[in-house]
């Protein structure tokens, strides 16, 4: 997990990929868990972001980002 707290205003953007649909596992292995955005904002609410999006931050606002994880190998 990444958090970037923004000191100043500014614009947001994020691009990523593995949101919708998780990294598959190989071999009879599971699936990942899907990646994960959103912000935190100094008023303590929360705004969830989807893979393509973009936010305006204000100075306090945290910024967070879960990668998603890679997908199992073979049956345990």
């Amino acid at each position: 997990m990444r958090r970037i707290r923004f000191l100043e205003p500014m614009t947001a953007v994020i691009v990523s990929s593995r949101r919708n649909v998780a990294p598959f596992g190989l071999a009879g292995g599971a699936d990942a868990a899907p990646g994960l955005q959103w912000v935190e904002r100094a008023d303590g609410s929360r705004e969830t972001l989807t893979g393509t999006d973009r936010a305006e931050l204000r100075p306090g606002d945290v910024f967070v980002i879960e990668t998603p994880g890679g997908g199992g190998y073979g049956l345990a």
